[in-house]
């Protein structure tokens, strides 16, 4: 594998070029496949960095990862590419992509978009896959919060969001974003405009089946794909060019995506994804009280 990637081990040019080019033969192929097989009613976009040498110089490169979840649970890799930034353009042509490939928004398709708020992508995401809802990735979003606020004070505002997420229903969900908004307008305003513009989408969550949330209101499941990207091509370093990142990013995502087709265990249960389209029986609310906030604490922070 380390010949394959271009990285000088002693055996000949001729056979690391052999190498390479078979490996290269069944990456294409897989990139290439066709998506119509199945309807994927949410997909998660990320992308992680990794450094490339390019005319001399050593450079970060954006690796991007489309993964889903079908109609019947199961998880699958959608695609990968490799450019020099995470932009409006790549993005676009990267979702075209998959689009061309068979992707599907809408009934039957791509219902809900989860990814970070990186101004690039969600562009690319309004403007090539129409139709589907967006949802700004929680996690990264009480990051953002967290380094507005002074740090002994940062554990309790991004738990005070949480509340919103320990809500049982939709109207709860959304009723508790003006509510913590509100209780912290006070003492950290900043955060509470965050709030009240990102209201839409970090919510979007809630209009989908109660027992998906949890694996649907942020980009962690792409997030652990991408560290483990990340541990194999540490090893590796510096690439030689853009090829060898893409061969190896590949490879390991080849690797995972077939582990997701052999597994016994779904993503999320067959029975609950029929109630996207409604084939089952409205979803049922858990018995769980409101999360209710006590301003004093907001207060004493």
């Amino acid at each position: 594998l380390v010949a394959a990637l271009g990285v000088d081990t002693g055996i000949s040019k001729s056979e690391v070029s052999r190498i390479c080019a078979a490996l290269d033969r069944e990456a294409d192929v897989w990139r290439a496949r066709r998506l119509d097989h199945a309807g994927f009613p949410y997909v998660y976009l990320d992308a992680t960095y990794c450094k490339v040498r390019l005319d001399g110089r050593v450079v970060s490169q954006a690796v991007v990862i489309a993964t889903g979840v079908s109609a019947d649970g199961r998880r699958e890799v959608l695609g990968v590419a490799v450019g020099d930034s995470e932009d409006e353009a790549f993005w676009t042509e990267f979702l075209r992509g998959l689009r061309d490939r068979g992707l599907a928004v809408g009934p039957g398709g791509v219902r809900l978009v989860i990814s970070d708020a990186h101004r690039g992508l969600t562009a690319a995401v309004g403007k090539v896959l129409t139709g589907a809802a967006w949802q700004r990735c929680r996690v990264h979003f009480q990051r953002n919060v967290a380094v507005r606020v002074p740090k002994h004070a940062a554990s309790m505002v991004t738990a005070t969001i949480g509340t919103i997420f320990a809500q049982p229903t939709a109207e709860l969900v959304r009723a508790q974003v003006d509510t913590v908004a509100d209780l912290l307008a006070g003492k950290f305003p900043a955060v509470a405009g965050m709030l009240g513009d990102a209201k839409a989408d970090l919510t979007a969550f809630a209009d989908f089946p109660e027992p998906h949330w949890r694996k649907i209101w942020s980009n962690n499941p792409l997030e652990r794909l991408n560290r483990e990207v990340k541990r194999r091509t540490d090893v590796v370093g510096i690439f030689p060019n853009r090829e060898a990142l893409l061969r190896l990013a590949t490879a390991v995502l080849m690797e995972t995506h077939d582990e997701w087709q052999v597994s016994d265990r779904r993503y999320l249960s067959e029975e609950s994804m029929r109630q996207i389209s409604g084939e089952t029986t409205t979803t049922t609310v858990p018995e769980i009280a409101p999360i209710t906030l006590d301003a004093a604490d907001i207060q004493a922070a």
